[in-house]
């Protein structure tokens, strides 16, 4: 395992274990009547769209030796970190039913695009 791949899996694992932190704080608190369980929801919930919007971050940041690789970390990149802040801003600001729809929508539409773009760059290069 090389360097960069050690970072990766720090990285993961430290969101990984922040959002189970956070899940057990938020809980302890609602326990105590310091927040509800609409809050511990959001809260865990957002977390994760911002750990989507990290990840996102980090793809195209990651050494590729194919050109056409390289487009396609940067098109998710890009569509995931957006998707990822979209979900987060959702489940902070908007109404439970529409952060749940609206959540889980932009974070589809990011790997439906992800995947079309995917897709076409390589029917464009077996075409060629």
């Amino acid at each position: 395992m090389n360097k960069e791949q050690k970072d990766e899996m720090k990285g993961s694992l430290a969101w990984g274990i922040g959002i189970l932190i956070l899940a057990l704080v938020s809980t302890y608190a609602r326990r105590l009547g310091y927040i509800d369980g609409d809050t511990v929801t959001r809260l865990v919930i957002g977390a994760n769209g911002l750990m989507i919007a990290w990840f996102g971050n980090r793809l195209p940041k990651t050494f590729v030796p194919n050109a056409c690789a390289r487009q396609l970390r940067r098109v998710a990149g890009w569509s995931l970190a957006l998707s990822g802040l979209v979900h987060t801003a959702l489940y902070a600001f908007a109404p439970m039913p529409v952060a749940v729809w609206g959540g889980t929508t932009a974070v589809l539409a990011g790997i439906a695009v992800t995947m079309g773009y995917g897709l076409a760059l390589r029917a464009n290069t077996k075409a060629a």
